[in-house]
């Protein structure tokens, strides 16, 4: 893929960040997610690149969403697979509440999983800890190998987690070990990176949350150097037999590899509401701020990035 498409991206993500922010906390989660796909997808139509959506929001002609199959970019430069999440956090982001994030990723054309739209069960951790973790292994194990890479005791390792009844046995398994935990309300790929900045306090993700956010996390932490472990959890014969459609083994444990292949990928992001890595849109009269993240899996460059955009230039929000 070529260099200019790091710098290309994180407009999209501004622009969707930028028009989905108006929506906080207003209740209106629906609204918010379509201002952020329509954003997405216009700002996207002027990259010069073939893209075809392989992670979206809906199935085909499923409008406004960015349906799975679709086509994005000019037509010209490079073939990609594209993962979108206009929102990640539709409910924070109606709530008013925190790590609402604006994401997408990238990655040569058949290089990401097609991941079905069901739950995954995932661990993940940050470039100190990989190779010390197994989904298949006690969460008293998992948390005894971070510690240890990381040179904790264990009742200083930080365990996050989406804040769900289906959760409750590893929640008190970790707390019987010792670990301390953050829970979350929603926003799990937010979860997923944090591990890999000690700034955010976190040190490994449990628990289940939307496989298609389980290859956008992926995509991040193989820029980030770090590991997300997944498991396909389908609900019934039909979910079953999709996976199947789709070439997936739910039986296998998902590793980086599957998840996304190769050696090259881009990940995008940019906050909505403010998080532990990046703060939310700001709106201030004549300008909005916003705060992204940006990052190649090929060099290994993190960006962070503050951009001032003109309301009375842009007053549509779309980013030029």
């Amino acid at each position: 893929m070529e260099r200019s498409l790091t710098m290309e991206l994180v407009r999209v993500t501004e622009g969707a960040a930028q028009a989905s922010a108006r929506w906080m906390g207003r209740g209106k989660k629906d609204e918010a997610d379509d201002a952020a796909t329509t954003a997405m997808r216009d700002i996207f139509n002027t990259v010069d690149m073939k893209g075809t959506v392989v992670i979206g929001e809906g199935e085909m002609d499923e409008a406004p969403m960015l349906y799975i199959g679709e086509k994005l970019g000019t037509g010209m430069g490079p073939e990609v697979d594209v993962a979108v999440d206009p929102v990640e956090g539709t409910e924070i982001l109606a709530a008013g509440g925190w790590n609402a994030l604006a994401v997408l990723a990238i990655a040569d054309k058949g290089n990401l999983l097609h991941a079905p739209d069901m739950y995954m069960d995932k661990i993940a951790v940050g470039p100190e800890c990989v190779g010390c973790i197994d989904i298949n292994a006690p969460v008293i194990d998992n948390l005894k190998a971070v510690a240890k890479a990381k040179n904790k005791n264990i009742e200083d390792v930080v365990a996050t987690i989406l804040n769900r009844e289906r959760h409750a046995h590893i929640i008190q398994q970790i707390r019987e070990a010792g670990a301390r935990i953050k829970l979350i309300e929603n926003g799990d790929v937010a979860g997923a990176i944090n591990t890999a900045f000690d700034f955010t306090g976190v040190d490994i993700l449990f628990g289940a949350g939307g496989a298609p956010e389980g290859v956008l996390a992926a995509v991040a932490l193989k820029c980030l150097g770090g590991e997300l472990q997944g498991k396909l959890l389908p609900e019934d014969d039909a979910q079953l037999q999709r996976c199947l459609k789709m070439g997936v083994d739910p039986s296998k444990v998902l590793l980086m590899d599957d998840l996304v292949k190769g050696d090259d990928a881009i990940f995008a992001a940019t906050g909505i509401t403010d998080g532990e890595l990046l703060r939310g849109v700001q709106f201030k009269g004549s300008h909005a701020t916003t705060h992204s993240v940006v990052m190649r899996a090929k060099s290994g460059t993190v960006r962070f990035i503050e951009g001032r955009h003109s309301l009375k230039k842009k007053p549509n929000l779309v980013i030029g």
